[in-house]
Order: C-alpha cells, then sequence, then structure tokens
C-alpha cells in the first residue's frame, strides 16, 4: 500500500511495523506537512466482526487518553474498505532495540523510563483502559529521549492458538502476567506485572522467563522464580530490586495496586533514600471444621433414643440443595441468555449521521438513539470550533443500543509553525501563505538594503505558533528614493518631478485658501513632505494654493436615464494626459429621482480636463470641462 493515500489525506510512505491485525505505516499529513504514523487493519479481517471490533476499542481507549508519554491518536475513519487510525508519529527506536543494542542499561536510566511507563499507566487506568500488553517493542524512545507508550486497547486473547501465532505475540508471552497466562481477565495489577518484567529486563539484558515454547513460557510465569537481579547485575541497588521483584509478585493483590504507588518507591530508589516498598498484609484465612452435630432417633417401639452422627445426612440435604441451585441456575441462565438474544436482535439501530453538528446536540441525538459516545477534541482547518468533523461507526451504519460511538471533535484550526518568508518576494510569501488560508496583509516600507518587491520583515514572527485565523501582517521593500521639493510648483511640473523620483500622486487635492494672487494654482505642501526618504511608488498627498478671485471654474451639468432602483452614480476628474484624479465625487439616486447633476468644479490650472461618469461600475460617458 506504500505511497498510497488515504481518504485523500495521508500519503504512505513506508511499513515501519506489522502486528497481529494491523499494519503500520510510516505517512505524510498531505494537510500539515507532518509526519504520521497510520495503522490500517489487515485486509483479510475487514469482514471480521472480532477484529473490527478490537480495532474499534483500540480508537475509542486512544481517543479517552492525551499524556505526553502516550502516543496519541490523531485521526480515525475509513478508506474503503480499509479501517484506519492516525498517531503521532514517533522519530526513534523502541525500547527492545535499545536494550538489545546496549544489552543492559543502568539502574537509573532503567528507573527513570519506567516512572514514565508507569505515568502513562496512571493516566491510562484512571481512564478506565487497562493496556495488556506491556513489553518493550511497545515503548517507543524517541532520539530526544521521550518515551511513548503505544498500542493501547487492543485486546489480546492469550489461548494456545494465539501463543503459536508469530513472533509478535511470542513477545507478548514473555511480558503478560500469570492471571492472563491462566486466560483470566486483564486488570490494572496485570500491566503493573509487565512493568516489572519490563524492569527486570532493562537492568539485566534479558526476560526473567524464557523457554522452547510459548506454553513453557507461561507455566514459569505461574511457577517459576526468576533468577536474582543481583546475581546478573550487582551494582544494581537494594531499594530497585525491591520495587521490582513487588511489581512481578504472582498474586496480584501483592503487587503494587497503582502505577502512582510503584513510580513513588521508583523515585525514592533514586533519590536514595533507601525507602523500603510497603509490604502488603498476608491474608490470614481462618478456617475451621464444624463439630459434627448429635441428634437422637427412636427405633421400634422401645422408645430407645440413639445418638447419630449427622454427616450423611448433611450430605444428602447439600446434594440436594446444590441440584436445585444448578436447576435455578441453568433456568435462569436459559431465560435470561434468550431474552439477551432477542434484546440484541431487537435493539438494532442505524447509527445518526452527525457530522458537523456542534458536540453537545450530537450528545443528545446520540443519546436519543440509545447509543454512547466518546469524544476526543483535535485540531482541524476544516470544521468550526466544537463540531463534530469524524464519527465512527459512519452515519447510517446499523449498530446495537449501548454501543459507543467515537466522535473526533474541532478544537479549532490546527496550529503550526508560522514559516520564515523575509527575503521572499511579496508574491512568493503570499503564495506560500495563502495556501494555508491565512488573511494577509501587505505594508511597504523604504528600504536601500532589501531588494525592493522583497519581504523586510513579517508578523508573526518565524517559528511562532500560528493558525489560519491569525493575521499575518508582511513589510514589503518599496526600494528608496526622496520626496523632491513642490513648493511652488504647479501641478504638471509637480507630477513630471514626482514621476522622475518614482513617486505617485496621491488621487485627490487638497485646498488651501490665499490671499496672495501669485499663489494660486501653485503647490503649498506634500505629505510626505521634501527631503524625506520613503519607498519607490509612494504616493504624494499635494495641497494647492486657491484665491477666490483667480480661481479657475468649470460647470458640470449631466442628466442619467431614470431608474426603478437606487443607484450610485461616481464621477471622476483628470487632466489630459495625466494618470491622477484629481476629485472623486458620488451621487446616490433613489427610484424615481431626477437623475441630474448640476455641479461647479474647481481646477487647480487651465489645462484640459476630463469628467467620466461612472453608473455604479460601467463607465456611461465623458465630458471635457471647459475652464470660465
Amino acid at each position: 500500500m506504500t505511497e498510497r493515500i488515504l481518504a485523500n489525506r495521508y500519503r504512505l510512505i513506508e511499513k515501519i511495523g506489522m502486528g497481529g491485525m494491523a499494519i503500520v505505516y510510516r505517512a505524510v499529513d498531505l494537510r500539515t506537512g507532518h509526519n504520521v504514523a497510520v495503522k490500517v487493519l489487515r485486509p483479510e479481517y475487514n469482514e471480521d466482526r472480532e477484529f473490527i471490533s478490537r480495532f474499534q476499542r483500540e480508537a475509542e481507549a486512544a481517543s479517552k487518553m492525551t499524556h505526553h508519554n502516550i502516543v496519541n491518536l490523531l485521526d480515525v475513519g475509513m478508506d474503503g474498505e480499509n479501517r484506519y487510525l492516525v498517531m503521532e508519529y514517533v522519530q526513534g527506536k523502541t525500547l527492545k532495540a535499545v536494550i538489545q543494542e546496549r544489552g543492559k542499561l543502568s539502574a537509573p536510566l532503567a528507573c527513570q523510563i519506567a516512572i514514565r511507563i508507569l505515568s502513562a499507566l496512571e493516566h491510562a487506568h484512571r481512564n478506565g483502559i487497562v493496556h495488556r500488553d506491556i513489553k518493550p517493542q511497545n515503548i517507543l524512545v524517541h532520539e530526544d529521549g521521550h518515551i511513548k507508550v503505544a498500542d493501547f486497547g487492543i485486546a489480546r486473547i492469550a489461548d494456545s492458538a494465539t501463543l503459536t501465532h508469530g513472533d509478535n505475540v511470542m513477545g507478548s508471552v514473555h511480558y503478560f502476567s500469570p492471571e492472563q497466562a491462566r486466560g483470566e481477565g486483564a486488570t490494572a495489577a496485570s500491566d503493573i506485572y509487565s512493568t516489572g518484567i519490563v524492569l527486570y529486563e532493562m537492568l539485566t539484558g534479558r526476560v526473567p522467563y524464557d523457554g522452547d515454547n510459548p506454553v513453557a513460557v507461561a507455566m514459569q510465569h505461574l511457577h517459576a522464580a526468576p533468577a536474582p537481579i543481583q546475581s546478573i547485575s550487582p551494582d544494581v541497588p537494594p531499594s530497585v530490586v525491591r520495587v521490582c521483584m513487588r511489581a512481578m509478585e504472582k498474586n496480584p493483590a501483592a503487587r503494587y495496586q497503582t502505577a502512582r504507588e510503584m513510580a513513588a518507591d521508583l523515585r525514592a530508589a533514586l533519590e536514595e533514600r533507601g525507602a523500603e516498598p510497603v509490604q502488603m498484609p498476608e491474608n490470614e484465612l481462618d478456617v475451621r471444621q464444624p463439630k459434627p452435630q448429635v441428634t437422637t432417633e427412636r427405633t421400634g417401639n422401645t422408645g430407645q433414643r440413639k445418638k447419630v452422627n449427622s454427616k450423611a445426612s448433611q450430605r444428602r440435604r447439600v446434594r440436594i440443595l446444590t441440584d436445585v441451585l444448578i436447576a435455578l441456575a441453568v433456568l435462569t441462565g436459559l431465560f435470561f441468555g434468550g431474552k439477551a438474544i432477542v434484546e440484541r436482535t431487537i435493539s438494532k439501530v442505524s447509527v445518526p449521521d452527525i457530522m458537523g453538528m456542534n458536540i453537545d446536540e450530537a450528545v443528545k441525538v446520540l443519546k436519543q438513539a440509545g447509543l454512547n459516545e466518546t469524544h476526543k477534541f483535535m485540531a482541524n482547518d476544516e470544521a468550526e470550533k466544537n463540531v463534530v468533523f469524524k464519527q465512527n461507526p459512519e452515519g447510517s451504519m446499523d449498530a446495537h443500543k449501548g454501543d459507543t460511538v467515537i466522535l473526533l471533535v474541532s478544537s479549532g484550526p490546527v496550529p503550526y509553525e508560522m514559516p520564515d518568508v523575509t527575503g521572499m518576494t511579496a508574491d512568493e510569501a503570499t503564495k506560500l501563505l495563502s495556501e494555508k488560508k491565512m488573511n494577509i496583509t501587505r505594508d511597504r516600507a523604504a528600504s536601500s538594503e532589501v531588494e525592493k518587491g522583497k519581504v523586510i520583515s513579517q508578523i508573526p514572527a518565524a517559528g511562532d505558533m500560528v493558525t489560519r485565523d491569525d493575521p499575518v501582517t508582511l513589510t514589503v521593500s518599496g526600494g528608496s528614493t526622496t520626496v523632491p521639493s513642490l513648493a511652488d510648483k504647479t501641478l504638471e511640473e509637480a507630477e513630471e518631478l514626482l514621476a522622475r523620483q518614482n513617486l505617485t500622486l496621491q488621487p485627490g487635492l487638497k485646498y488651501q485658501s490665499t490671499e496672495e494672487y501669485e499663489q494660486h494654482g501653485l503647490i503649498a505642501s506634500s505629505l510626505p513632505e521634501a527631503e524625506n526618504r520613503v519607498a519607490e511608488e509612494t504616493p504624494v498627498q499635494l495641497t494647492i494654493w486657491r484665491h477666490p478671485v483667480a480661481a479657475t471654474v468649470a460647470n458640470l451639468n449631466i442628466r442619467l436615464k431614470s431608474s426603478d432602483q437606487q443607484t450610485k452614480v461616481r464621477i471622476t476628474i483628470q487632466a489630459e494626459g495625466s494618470n491622477t484624479v484629481i476629485e472623486t465625487r458620488t451621487y446616490t439616486f433613489d427610484p424615481h429621482d431626477a437623475r441630474q447633476i448640476e455641479e461647479t468644479i474647481y481646477l487647480p490650472d487651465r489645462r484640459t480636463y476630463t469628467c467620466t461618469v461612472y453608473d455604479g461600475d460601467t463607465q456611461t460617458e465623458q465630458k471635457t470641462l471647459v475652464a470660465e
């Protein structure tokens, strides 16, 4: 399946692991560019209800947990017939590989790793999850030293058939608990036993129990004592040995009762406090045989009373009572078994399609359908915050009342590191950020050091964690030029000087009154002011002197077609041969208004000016303004 793309999102790159029920691939999330681990149910089990149920339980278990020492669930779904889980990818190796490379680990390092395993188990056990398969192959050591526990929630069947299937389950036999070897259900205490086995292997470089076949190994878990740790590794402190051996007690009641308790003793051992693990009191059973009861019995007509031992009659009464209880149990089993079959048959429901619903609404819908739910919040760019973006089973699939539906709920957009776009052209940076659907604003700034058109700086800074909702401001180099001195120049002269400096004229002139007749029509000021260094193509705002007597005006008279809709009309005025609009005016006409414009327009000089009329966005006519 390598190089295949699952769900139009995950490109499978290479196979990195195989288990009894699934194949694990390293993949690339095409949306984020990150490496992920994709676990795909083996094709031969796509129709096997037992394996589908196990796969579903793993997803359900993973969805309940978020912990820094656990390989966290990122996504779950189906692609055609392929069921898959997406987990975080851990760049590194398994603890088994580390032990094989190094032979054995120092006591402080082994204790630190065990404490992190126990931290993960404490979180899992508080969430009602029992791992069932703690072993070094399921402990991942990141290349930066972080410890991650993998493969939560997969139920292992410890029967003879399972014990003979492949190296993966063979590995499990060396680490599972005596109660699992007996075929009993695994508990939190079973995980602690397995952790003790892993700690033993880290300290000694070998497993405590080994044999020619899995059954022989299982029998040793039940009856044999491991070789003393200090006979293999004499430098291991006695306090660490005591913790390890207590975790490996064959009686679950004699082990640590919580992962936290075992971790606390390991910490005490690391701190060399010599803390003695708390000893569990042995259960004392007071077994006493009752004395035989003595009864009297009349025989014949003699009236003679005999003492008769009643043991035989007691046994008869016990047999009768036992037969009655067995009969009742059988009848009860038939009744409730039949009832369960009937209820299972009539309790079928179609899973509601709750994709796109708010999580609160989705929970109500599932509850009304008689289904349970478990949900996990996860960043998602396609769904609004608190909205369900994936469910398993999918909508319309068959289920039974009481089944659990796994929901992935958006916690908001996916966070990622802001890329460094400084030095890129503005277009390159905009393209890159637009692919992430970010809201981009460009500012221009003068710069003689950075090439024109390239990004000088960015907000947010490179490396900051951002989402697509965060606004981005790019400051782009506009090159560098100087605003010329424009005072007392005509408008035409000012346009020419600005063009020489690669500057433009800001549309819309401003006017300032003057009593000096000679100043009329000349430049009063500019903004930015003269001699300022600015980016090329910066628009310069001009203010022109205006004398009330010398003012040049033109009369504008425009008639427009009538309309039964409200419309906006815009006019622009600019000199012939100039690219600058010196004035823009907008008029709003209600339905059936007389659509006529009569205006007196002030002109900055006696050049020929053109008025262009736009009805909405459509140009309707042009008029030449005649100065009076």
